[in-house]
Protein backbone atom coordinates (compact mmCIF):
# COMPACT_ATOMS: atom_id res chain seq x y z
CA UNK A 1 0.00 0.00 0.00
CA UNK A 2 3.07 2.32 1.07
CA UNK A 3 4.61 1.86 -2.77
CA UNK A 4 1.19 2.85 -4.47
CA UNK A 5 0.92 6.09 -2.82
CA UNK A 6 4.32 6.56 -3.36
CA UNK A 7 4.09 5.60 -7.49
CA UNK A 8 0.81 7.94 -7.06
CA UNK A 9 2.94 11.12 -5.36
CA UNK A 10 5.58 10.89 -7.51
CA UNK A 11 3.04 10.31 -10.25
CA UNK A 12 1.29 13.65 -9.34
CA UNK A 13 4.64 15.29 -8.83
CA UNK A 14 6.20 14.99 -12.45
CA UNK A 15 2.54 15.83 -13.85
CA UNK A 16 2.62 19.35 -11.77
CA UNK A 17 6.58 19.66 -13.46
CA UNK A 18 5.64 18.61 -17.12
CA UNK A 19 2.05 20.53 -17.04
CA UNK A 20 4.63 23.96 -15.23
CA UNK A 21 7.20 23.86 -18.12
CA UNK A 22 4.68 23.59 -20.60
CA UNK A 23 2.86 26.30 -19.29
CA UNK A 24 2.77 29.42 -21.62
CA UNK A 25 4.82 32.70 -20.84
CA UNK A 26 2.31 35.73 -20.58
CA UNK A 27 2.12 38.06 -22.87
CA UNK A 28 4.76 40.82 -22.94
CA UNK A 29 3.18 44.26 -24.07
CA UNK A 30 6.82 46.07 -23.43
CA UNK A 31 7.74 48.43 -26.72
CA UNK A 32 6.49 52.23 -27.90
CA UNK A 33 3.45 52.23 -29.10
CA UNK A 34 1.52 54.88 -31.43
CA UNK A 35 -2.11 55.06 -30.95
CA UNK A 36 -3.69 54.38 -34.64
CA UNK A 37 -6.94 56.64 -34.77
CA UNK A 38 -8.23 55.67 -37.76
CA UNK A 39 -8.72 52.16 -36.00
CA UNK A 40 -10.09 53.13 -32.82
CA UNK A 41 -13.30 54.06 -31.33
CA UNK A 42 -15.56 56.28 -29.25
CA UNK A 43 -11.74 57.97 -28.47
CA UNK A 44 -12.59 61.02 -26.11
CA UNK A 45 -11.93 64.85 -28.03
CA UNK A 46 -8.64 65.56 -26.73
CA UNK A 47 -7.36 61.89 -27.99
CA UNK A 48 -8.96 62.62 -31.31
CA UNK A 49 -7.77 66.01 -31.60
CA UNK A 50 -3.99 65.73 -30.55
CA UNK A 51 -1.26 65.14 -33.04
CA UNK A 52 -0.40 61.71 -31.56
CA UNK A 53 -0.30 59.58 -28.83
CA UNK A 54 2.42 57.46 -27.85
CA UNK A 55 2.46 54.68 -24.90
CA UNK A 56 5.80 53.41 -23.27
CA UNK A 57 4.93 50.02 -21.70
CA UNK A 58 7.59 48.55 -19.63
CA UNK A 59 7.19 45.15 -18.11
CA UNK A 60 8.70 42.04 -16.44
CA UNK A 61 7.67 39.56 -14.35
CA UNK A 62 6.39 41.42 -11.18
CA UNK A 63 5.16 45.18 -12.74
CA UNK A 64 4.03 47.02 -16.00
CA UNK A 65 4.27 50.16 -16.07
CA UNK A 66 2.23 52.86 -18.88
CA UNK A 67 3.51 55.72 -19.43
CA UNK A 68 1.34 57.91 -21.77
CA UNK A 69 2.40 60.62 -23.97
CA UNK A 70 -0.34 62.90 -25.79
CA UNK A 71 1.09 65.86 -28.20
CA UNK A 72 -1.45 68.30 -29.29
CA UNK A 73 -2.02 69.20 -32.67
CA UNK A 74 -1.53 72.81 -33.63
CA UNK A 75 -5.04 74.21 -33.57
CA UNK A 76 -5.55 72.80 -30.30
CA UNK A 77 -2.71 74.03 -28.47
CA UNK A 78 -4.47 77.08 -28.05
CA UNK A 79 -7.68 75.46 -26.85
CA UNK A 80 -8.87 74.38 -23.41
CA UNK A 81 -7.15 70.87 -22.38
CA UNK A 82 -9.71 67.86 -21.64
CA UNK A 83 -9.12 66.99 -17.93
CA UNK A 84 -6.52 64.24 -17.66
CA UNK A 85 -7.57 60.80 -16.95
CA UNK A 86 -6.50 57.31 -16.69
CA UNK A 87 -3.75 56.63 -19.78
CA UNK A 88 -5.69 60.00 -21.50
CA UNK A 89 -4.21 62.92 -21.69
CA UNK A 90 -4.79 66.02 -20.78
CA UNK A 91 -4.11 67.57 -24.69
CA UNK A 92 -1.06 70.18 -23.67
CA UNK A 93 1.28 67.21 -24.74
CA UNK A 94 4.64 65.83 -22.77
CA UNK A 95 4.12 62.78 -20.57
CA UNK A 96 1.03 62.17 -18.68
CA UNK A 97 3.46 60.05 -15.56
CA UNK A 98 3.41 56.37 -15.27
CA UNK A 99 0.58 53.95 -14.25
CA UNK A 100 1.87 51.15 -12.64
CA UNK A 101 0.21 47.85 -11.63
CA UNK A 102 1.86 44.88 -10.02
CA UNK A 103 1.48 41.63 -11.88
CA UNK A 104 0.80 39.26 -8.69
CA UNK A 105 -2.81 39.93 -8.91
CA UNK A 106 -3.14 41.48 -5.92
CA UNK A 107 -4.77 45.06 -5.08
CA UNK A 108 -2.11 47.75 -4.52
CA UNK A 109 -3.27 51.48 -3.00
CA UNK A 110 -1.46 54.47 -2.94
CA UNK A 111 -2.19 58.05 -2.00
CA UNK A 112 -2.67 60.38 -4.76
CA UNK A 113 -3.32 64.33 -4.61
CA UNK A 114 -6.65 64.88 -3.52
CA UNK A 115 -7.24 61.25 -2.64
CA UNK A 116 -6.37 57.49 -3.27
CA UNK A 117 -5.28 55.13 -5.97
CA UNK A 118 -6.64 51.65 -6.08
CA UNK A 119 -4.97 49.19 -9.22
CA UNK A 120 -5.13 45.79 -10.06
CA UNK A 121 -3.90 43.51 -12.90
CA UNK A 122 -5.45 40.29 -13.37
CA UNK A 123 -3.86 37.79 -16.55
CA UNK A 124 -6.35 35.86 -18.68
CA UNK A 125 -6.21 32.20 -18.38
CA UNK A 126 -4.87 31.69 -21.69
CA UNK A 127 -2.32 34.34 -20.48
CA UNK A 128 -2.71 36.64 -23.81
CA UNK A 129 -5.16 39.04 -22.21
CA UNK A 130 -4.33 41.87 -19.29
CA UNK A 131 -7.07 43.32 -17.88
CA UNK A 132 -5.84 46.52 -15.68
CA UNK A 133 -8.37 48.07 -13.35
CA UNK A 134 -7.94 51.56 -11.26
CA UNK A 135 -10.05 53.44 -8.74
CA UNK A 136 -9.44 56.74 -7.82
CA UNK A 137 -11.53 58.32 -5.30
CA UNK A 138 -10.81 61.64 -3.56
CA UNK A 139 -12.31 64.95 -2.97
CA UNK A 140 -11.68 68.13 -5.02
CA UNK A 141 -13.12 71.28 -3.52
CA UNK A 142 -15.47 69.57 -1.39
CA UNK A 143 -17.09 67.92 -4.03
CA UNK A 144 -16.30 64.08 -3.43
CA UNK A 145 -15.13 61.91 -6.57
CA UNK A 146 -14.70 58.88 -7.93
CA UNK A 147 -13.27 57.31 -11.57
CA UNK A 148 -13.00 53.87 -12.48
CA UNK A 149 -11.36 52.37 -15.42
CA UNK A 150 -10.92 49.26 -16.55
CA UNK A 151 -8.35 48.20 -19.96
CA UNK A 152 -8.18 44.66 -21.12
CA UNK A 153 -4.81 44.68 -23.38
CA UNK A 154 -4.19 41.82 -25.81
CA UNK A 155 -1.63 41.67 -29.10
CA UNK A 156 -2.37 40.63 -32.51
CA UNK A 157 -0.89 37.11 -33.37
CA UNK A 158 2.38 38.62 -34.94
CA UNK A 159 3.06 41.40 -31.61
CA UNK A 160 2.98 44.32 -33.49
CA UNK A 161 -0.92 45.67 -32.88
CA UNK A 162 -1.85 46.52 -29.56
CA UNK A 163 -5.75 46.53 -28.93
CA UNK A 164 -6.97 47.90 -25.55
CA UNK A 165 -10.45 48.04 -24.70
CA UNK A 166 -11.39 50.57 -22.11
CA UNK A 167 -14.81 50.94 -19.94
CA UNK A 168 -14.82 54.05 -17.87
CA UNK A 169 -17.08 55.13 -14.92
CA UNK A 170 -16.79 59.28 -14.42
CA UNK A 171 -19.26 61.96 -12.83
CA UNK A 172 -19.82 62.54 -16.40
CA UNK A 173 -21.31 59.20 -16.98
CA UNK A 174 -19.31 55.94 -18.68
CA UNK A 175 -17.48 56.12 -21.64
CA UNK A 176 -16.25 53.03 -23.76
CA UNK A 177 -13.43 52.95 -26.36
CA UNK A 178 -11.83 50.74 -28.28
CA UNK A 179 -7.67 51.76 -28.68
CA UNK A 180 -5.67 50.46 -31.52
CA UNK A 181 -1.95 50.83 -31.33
CA UNK A 182 1.19 49.92 -33.67
CA UNK A 183 4.59 49.11 -32.77
CA UNK A 184 6.96 51.34 -33.62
Amino acid sequence: MRRLFLIAGLMTAFGLAVLAASATPPASFAGTWSLDKTKSQGLSQGMMNAESVTWTITQDDKQISIDSKVVASQSAAGATPAPAGPGGGAGRGGPMGPRAFNLDGKEATAEVQGGTNTTKATWATDGKTLELSSVRTGSRDGQEFKFTTTEKLSLSADGKVLTVNRHSERPQGPQDSTMVFNKQ
